[in-house]
């Protein structure tokens, strides 16, 4: 599956052309012509692997946005500005921001950029996650804890491997049941509760540990 990029900025022109790239580059670009939109499509999207960020944008600039999304993820960030000054580079690193990159520029070496961002994003990732000896096999259906194979239903071993997959995000009921069960699922939101409970059994002492509950909110695996 193509890995997904948020391209927010409000001028529409921009954000088509830098779609053109990434999705010539084989990645899905989903488009925010505004910060709020930016936050939504995110929530929308929260296995998204990288944020485009315009700084001056409507609704919610673009430091703000930075600011929400790195409250609940680690997600790269690439902020984008026609401004070239120290200050404006330094409060977009305080932010959060992993790069900064200064309009005009290449949409071919933001596509690079963003790459390399993803590349050194996920194998920091993966040398930090051992996650207490939990292994995901997505080719075979298989989950293992410390060298042995989980006795998971299909629905928990995808929802595990949601969560593992975007381990320190926090996950709503509303994006596991989208991720897992789909947009017209029509059941009820404790089907994903009992799901949960089911599965921090499973899981023991990692479970009971790592599996966090966020009241209110969803579900995160934390790192």
């Amino acid at each position: 599956m193509p890995l997904k990029i948020i391209i927010a900025d409000d001028e529409r022109r921009i954000c088509e052309l830098v779609s053109d790239f990434f999705t010539a580059a084989g990645y899905t670009a989903l488009i925010a012509l505004d910060g709020a939109e930016a936050i939504r499509v995110f929530e929308e999207n929260p296995d998204a692997a990288l944020i485009i960020l315009d700084i001056m944008m409507p609704e919610k600039d673009g430091w703000q946005v930075c600011r929400e999304i790195r409250a609940v993820s680690d997600i790269p960030i690439i902020m984008l500005s026609a401004r070239s000054e120290d200050f404006d580079m330094l409060e977009g690193f305080e932010n959060g921001a992993d790069e900064y990159v200064v309009k005009p520029f290449s949409p071919a070496v933001l596509v690079k950029r963003a790459e390399a961002l993803i590349k050194r994003s996920r194998a920091e990732i993966k040398e930090s996650a051992p996650e207490q000896g939990l292994k995901i096999d997505a080719d075979a259906y298989l989950a293992y804890l410390d060298g042995k194979a989980l006795d998971l239903t299909l629905k928990e071993f995808e929802i595990l491997s949601y969560l593992v997959e975007n381990r320190g995000r926090v996950l709503s009921r509303e994006q596991l049941i989208s991720a897992i069960w789909g947009y017209d699922y029509e059941k009820d939101e404790r089907t994903v509760d009992s799901h949960i409970a089911r599965l921090r059994v499973k899981l023991g002492e990692f479970g009971a540990t790592r599996l966090k509950t966020v009241y209110g909110v969803g579900y995160k695996i934390e790192v």
